[in-house]
């Protein structure tokens, strides 16, 4: 059944607000209520230690829009501690879950993430143009469930 047109868009916002600002602005349903808190998967090629600066703006982003992990905003990491090879599993086992949304960092993230998924969101992000790394199809209009910066 084709997802009515509001949904779509609430998800298209969703995604801009992640990809454009590193906050949330999450939709309210039609009845005017918040919907379940949003659980975010973070895969990550590299180790906690690495990446934790970045961690930490992450989530003084997502607090500075009222959302705080353990309260109302849940995140499932999966880290792959250099072992690329791992990615697959991991990124199979947030898609599980299931997430909101996964974050997926670098490249090798990124496709373990877009293989996994054609339905979760996904915002990666990469250090290279993901039209061609081929994880989008152009910067303006980026197909699937996948975009990112």
């Amino acid at each position: 059944m084709p997802e009515p047109r509001g949904d779509k868009m609430r998800r298209r916002d969703f995604i801009k607000g992640i990809a454009s600002s590193g906050v949330f602005v999450w939709p309210l349903s039609a009845s005017g209520q918040q919907l379940a808190s949003p659980v975010i998967g973070f895969l990550d090629p590299r180790t906690p230690e690495v990446v934790a600066s970045r961690l930490r703006g992450f989530r003084q982003g997502l607090k500075e829009t009222g959302y705080i992990e353990g309260e109302n905003l849940a995140i499932v990491y999966r880290w792959a501690e250099d072992q690329p090879d791992r990615l697959p599993a991991l990124a199979t086992d947030l898609v599980r879950r299931p997430v909101t949304v996964i974050f997926a960092g670098g490249p090798q993230g990124s496709f373990a993430a877009k293989s996994a998924t054609t339905t979760i969101p996904i915002l990666f992000v990469v250090g290279a143009d993901p039209v061609e790394l081929g994880l989008a199809t152009s910067l303006s209009r980026p197909g699937g469930n996948i975009t990112g910066i």
